[in-house]
């Protein structure tokens, strides 16, 4: 972890620093300041590598550069013109900005990666930034399958690295508020949760055909471990959550956001359901393939049924009262559910009052952050086995410890999904 004053020239560490006020000491007495040894020394700032630098990666980036414990000190995108626009607004050198993210990594001067790939890239890029020695923060959903989802935990454990995933609704004072009453019987036994996901908000046109693939854009290593098939504008950057070859649709982009929040509420950060039924729409035409209408019921040990479709927000419903969150806001009935305390002997949820300063921390510290892998995987099955059951459209068993479909090998293949060469781990 290096000096925050860093953007062209080489990071100070706090022994350098030292070994340098040593010689000059030789000649003249030094005053060494506080500020080297505090909280805001050189050796505790941390040195952060941007993979992926358009929308959602761009803000990450000003989110750490804006933090006085974190300072941007690479970028990189297969995106020529998103790389040198970010690049320059971190006041970095044309050195520190890379198209391919393994030439990132290979420098010993960063301590973490922010990886906001679109969503085929975040486990292979996670892995390979795992085992470069780096702390992670990928954004959600985390994972494009269940077994790489499994994958990635278990080499984050097996590396003892901090990761942190992107679902920054845990660290909203309303979700964490909303799910400790929640446990803590506030509504009574819990016995149902109603989750709300938005509908595609990109319009896809019923035919197209094969675009020049633009100047700047390696649009071999985008595709990376996806199958290879001809560019189209409207197969990259944003729409690409519309496609199931790299993305999951509405079900995986929100469904990460309010599926966390229930599983968090229901106390299932390392569990599932046991069955699914879904029923769900998809083009018929067009480059899109994600469903574009959802309805997902879920049952899991504890007999909570979960019913997923269109809207907004995570209900829970127990039988003394109901309590709603959603970004900014959070609702109940009997309304004096809200001025309900939480007593320092009952159960008190992890509690990050910003996701990026809970990741910064842990780094130093080593604990797990609020959104850790195992919870990011975890969640995001829950969305994959969604998808799965609308497009199998029968009824499904899970088995959540073994992580696999009970009796059904069809399903069990769809947990999975072969990396085209060369791009693969």
């Amino acid at each position: 972890m290096t000096n925050r004053s860093y953007r062209n020239a080489k990071p100070v560490t706090r022994r350098e620093f030292l070994k340098g006020a040593a010689s000059a000491a030789i000649a003249m007495p030094v005053i060494v300041p506080s500020s080297v040894f505090g909280a805001n020394a050189p050796s505790n700032c941390v040195t952060i590598g941007c993979i992926g630098v358009g929308g959602k990666g761009r803000s990450n980036m000003k989110s750490f550069n804006g933090n006085p414990g974190s300072v941007v000190v690479a970028v990189c995108d297969v995106d020529a013109s998103h790389r040198e626009n970010a690049g320059q607004s971190a006041g970095l050198d044309a050195g520190s900005s890379y198209r391919d993210f393994r030439d990132l990594l290979a420098r010993d001067d960063i301590d973490a990666v922010s990886v906001a790939t679109p969503d085929h890239w975040h486990v292979p890029a996670s892995i390979a930034a795992v085992r470069a020695g780096k702390d992670v923060y990928c954004e959600k959903p985390l994972t494009l399958t269940i077994a790489e989802g499994r994958e990635l935990a278990d080499e984050v454990k097996r590396y003892g690295r901090v990761f942190q995933t992107g679902s920054q609704q845990r660290s909203g004072s309303e979700f964490r508020k909303g799910c400790e009453l929640v446990v803590n019987g506030r509504i009574g036994k819990l016995h149902t949760m109603r989750v709300g996901i938005s509908g595609n908000n990109r319009k896809c046109e019923p035919t197209w055909m094969p675009e020049p693939v633009p100047e700047g854009f390696d649009y071999d290593l985008w595709l990376g471990p996806a199958p290879w098939e001809p560019y189209h504008t409207q197969r990259c950057h944003y729409q690409f959550r519309f496609i199931l070859e790299y993305s999951g649709g509405q079900m995986t982009n929100w469904g990460a956001h309010h599926l966390d929040i229930a599983q968090w509420g229901n106390q299932a950060d390392d569990t599932g359901p046991v069955e699914i039924r879904g029923k769900g729409e998809f083009p018929k035409t067009g480059l899109f393939t994600t469903a574009t209408k959802a309805e997902v019921e879920y049952t899991y040990a504890n007999g909570v049924k979960m019913f997923l479709n269109r809207g907004g927000g995570t209900r829970f419903e127990g039988t003394e009262g109901w309590v709603y969150v959603n970004r900014g806001k959070i609702e109940a009935e009997p309304k004096s559910i809200l001025t309900s305390v939480i007593g320092p002997d009952e159960t008190h949820l992890y509690e990050s009052r910003n996701h990026t300063q809970n990741f910064l921390d842990c780094i130093k510290s080593r604990k797990n952050p609020i959104c850790n892998a195992e919870v990011g995987h975890r969640s995001s099955t829950v969305c994959h086995l969604g998808n799965i059951a609308m497009m199998l459209d029968r009824p499904l068993k899970w088995d959540p410890n073994a992580e696999q479909f009970i009796g059904d090998p069809e399903a069990n293949r769809m947990t999975w999904r072969p990396r085209r060469a060369p791009y693969r781990l």
